[in-house]
């Protein structure tokens, strides 16, 4: 009766620390999650902040961070350039998931025919993957991207 009696005892306990630690477990990943907000952004929100393009981008040219960091992996960001903009070839170390969110866009990828995204469009891009744009004439063309890896952006020069 007595081993029947600590066998039960240290059930209970064991029960009680197991207990104990998923509720630890659980309340560190509810906090985490808890820190972290939902959002919707457009592309036209007065409060969405504008900042600087790699120099080799066109004038006016302008990132805005929407989620994320810029030199972490997984960032999402717009990218804006004014119509009749020239993007010169580039290439990332990240693969590119896009949607055109206004505009009309002419990529070519190194390789690769000549596609045109117009609003709404999806398109992915391969890590290190060359390509250059061409907005249209229809208005500034903004895009979403989300970035694997953190948002680099490296000019490719032309041999002469």
């Amino acid at each position: 009766m007595k081993n029947k009696h600590l066998f039960s005892s240290l059930a209970t306990m064991f029960m009680f620390i197991f207990m104990l630690n998923i509720t630890a477990i659980n309340g560190q990943q509810s906090n985490e999650m808890d820190l972290e907000m939902s959002s919707v952004k457009s592309h036209t929100d007065p409060g969405i902040q504008w900042g600087p393009c790699p120099p080799f981008m066109p004038e006016g040219c302008g990132i805005a961070v929407l989620h994320g960091d810029p030199a972490k992996n997984n960032v999402d960001i717009f990218f804006k350039v004014p119509a009749n903009s020239d993007i010169p070839k580039h290439w990332h170390n990240s693969a590119e998931r896009m949607i055109l969110v206004s505009g009309l866009l002419h990529v070519t990828y190194d390789g690769e025919k000549e596609i045109t995204m117009k609003s709404g469009s999806y398109a992915f891009g391969p890590a290190t993957k060359p390509h250059v744009a061409k907005c249209g004439d229809e208005g500034p063309c903004v895009l979403f991207i989300a970035f694997e890896e953190p948002l680099d952006a490296f000019p490719m020069v032309e041999k002469e």
